[in-house]
């Protein structure tokens, strides 16, 4: 469950990240096109993997309702902490990208 709640995390942030005013604001310069399109499919493949890998190891009923725990538990901590700690945020996203997958392959 851990893995997953970090890949629907790491989904959210690329999410806010293809907005323009996020991604400047928390970036420090302005977007490519190209740039804003790639983080925005990058951010739903992720949150469909996460679906998936809670579906896929709690079945449907469950796995639903354990993915839409972890989705507002991941967009709570990224509305809440934005406003005072961007640059954290933005540490424990790229955390959450590389240790999402890894914990989710030994199902944690």
């Amino acid at each position: 469950m851990l893995g997953n709640a970090l890949i629907a995390f790491a989904g959210f942030v690329a999410l806010c990240l293809a907005m323009e005013k996020h991604f400047k604001d928390l970036l420090g310069r302005k977007p490519r096109p190209r740039q804003l399109r790639l983080l925005r499919v990058t951010g739903w493949l992720l949150l469909a993997l996460s679906l998936v890998l809670s579906v896929h190891l709690r079945g449907w009923a469950h796995g639903l309702v354990e993915w839409a725990a972890v989705i507002m538990a991941g967009v709570t901590l990224w509305v809440f902490g934005l406003p005072y700690q961007p640059r954290l945020l933005l540490g424990l996203a790229a955390a959450s990208a590389v240790l999402g997958p890894l914990l989710a392959a030994f199902a944690v």
